[in-house]
């Protein structure tokens, strides 16, 4: 009970701070406030915005910056562990709406926590958009609109060093031979793809389906895309080439297969563009 009645007052101080803000925009948060992240997107922009200090936990997909590793972890973003959350006593929880049930956000509430969820568009003006969505709930307009600036700044950089055609590019996610998926359209990687200046090799479904052999004959990729740590599930390059279908295919036959970071390449986040760029360079390196 002195957990819960403690944690209702910081929130209150909490709450008070942002009333004031909101005719005084040089106010901030009070330099104790405890935050647990649940999204690795949203932790990597708290962090940007001059937090990272006040993180006192993460989900698992935080992994940037690096010292967010080394935070406790409660979990994955679709599996969280209340307790553990509960046990880091934080006055602030953030998320992605789409991440946090009635149940998780009722036992939160139950527990005197804010929490503050977030939607998520997976495109340009909808990191801009997070960006300040975030900088203005924790009172930090002023420096999201400096992070929006660069990142404006980055993501038309890494747009003008395109110089492939539209290469079809397929999506593997892949967590050894059992599970293989491949990634349709509206996807995160289909939308970065996109960016990158390329085109998605899956045309006929949307969000993420099996992986065969007829699919990948029919998209016909000139490049196969993984996560770094997918290709490694499947043994690399060499296991990759075993599986059925992947050798009738064009990226099959030139070995036209690259690789990145997961949280990077899906994140949509502070390092789009950079994702961008690493994505694009990869793809002018494979069709040149």
């Amino acid at each position: 009970m002195k957990k819960i009645i403690m944690l209702a007052v910081a929130v209150a101080m909490f709450s008070a701070c942002r009333n004031t803000t909101e005719n005084n925009t040089g106010n901030q948060l009070p330099d104790s406030v405890k935050i647990v992240s649940l999204n690795g997107t949203i932790s990597e922009i708290v962090a940007g915005l001059g937090l990272e200090k006040n993180i006192v936990g993460t989900d698992i997909t935080s992994s940037y910056p690096e010292s967010l590793k080394s935070r406790p972890k409660v979990g994955h973003n679709s599996k969280i562990n209340v307790e553990g959350v509960l046990s880091l006593q934080p006055n602030i929880v953030v998320a992605m709406d789409k991440e946090v049930s009635p149940q998780l956000a009722a036992q939160f509430k139950t527990a005197g926590i804010k929490l503050l969820l977030f939607k998520q568009e997976f495109s340009v003006d909808g990191t801009i958009n997070l960006i300040r969505s975030v900088g203005d709930s924790l009172l930090k307009q002023a420096t999201a609109d400096s992070l929006i600036k660069v990142f404006d700044a980055e993501v038309a950089s890494a747009q003008k060093q395109i110089t492939h055609k539209k290469a079809k590019v397929l999506f593997i996610y892949a967590r050894g031979t059992g599970t293989m998926m491949v990634g349709g359209l509206g996807t995160q990687v289909d939308k970065v793809i996109e960016l990158a200046g390329a085109q998605n090799a899956v045309t006929g479904f949307s969000e993420y389906k099996p992986l065969t052999s007829e699919a990948l004959v029919k998209a016909n990729p000139d490049v196969i895309l993984l996560f770094d740590d997918g290709l490694q599930s499947l043994g690399g390059t060499q296991g990759l080439q075993t599986v059925q279908g992947i050798s009738q295919t064009n990226a099959g036959k030139n070995k036209k297969f690259i690789t990145m970071d997961g949280t990077l390449l899906t994140g949509f986040g502070l390092r789009l563009g950079k994702a961008i760029s690493e994505l694009s360079g990869k793809i002018n390196e494979a069709v040149k």
